[in-house]
């Protein structure tokens, strides 16, 4: 009962995010992670990935990156999740991603900034070999919650890329140049400090024609 309160609660908060347009019947929200195993994921690198009471946990047992990837490709998408940080290192939503074969050097892609230190800009957008490219107001950045669960919505359509924390909208952008248009996505566990990521609730609207 309590599992099927929380996604309603967390699709009720994803209907704030949509934007006004018409959607097909196979648009619809589903799990991609569904509690009890890493089914429809792919580990890139050697950290650990493993399920524990439904909540899927990412822990940093090297000093290199590490990613936990969905086996399948996404252009446009809606994705809601909760993360909770337990450790010093920071995290991220990579969309569009690649990575060199047998490594987990990133190749391509960007991704919607996770860390719980107070101004290190969660929901804004780096990558790309581009930097910071957007990042929240100083007015947002203490949206986030450390210690606790926090309510993460984004959406990528084409090169607009919005996420909402907490509520909040941090970034609404388009993208003048942008650089990579399909691919996975994918939770990251950052090099250095202390990896040590919760994630929990992700549920994906597939809005890609191809």
């Amino acid at each position: 009962m309590f599992m099927l309160r929380t996604l309603f609660f967390t699709l009720l908060s994803a209907t704030a995010l949509l934007l006004a347009q018409p959607k097909s019947p196979q648009e619809k929200w589903v799990p991609i992670f569904d509690g009890k195993s890493l089914d429809g994921w792919v580990n890139i690198g050697k950290e650990e990935w493993r399920v524990e009471d439904g909540i899927l946990h990412g822990k940093a047992v090297t000093k290199a990156y590490g990613y936990l990837q969905t086996d399948k490709n996404y252009k446009d998408f809606e994705m809601a999740l909760r993360f909770k940080c337990e450790g010093t290192g920071n995290s991220g939503v990579f969309f569009h991603v690649g990575f060199k074969p047998g490594t987990p050097d990133v190749s391509q892609g960007l991704q919607f900034e996770v860390d719980c230190t107070l101004n290190e800009h969660t929901g804004g957008i780096y990558g790309d070999n581009r930097g910071w490219i957007v990042w929240p107001t100083a007015e947002n950045e203490p949206v986030v919650r450390r210690g606790d669960w926090n309510e993460m919505l984004v959406k990528v359509v084409g090169n607009r890329y919005v996420s909402r924390l907490n509520g909040v909208v941090m970034v609404d952008f388009t993208d003048p140049s942008p650089k990579s248009f399909d691919g996975p996505i994918a939770l990251q566990l950052h090099s250095g400090g202390t990896g040590n990521m919760k994630f929990k609730d992700i549920l994906l609207r597939d809005l890609t024609k191809r």
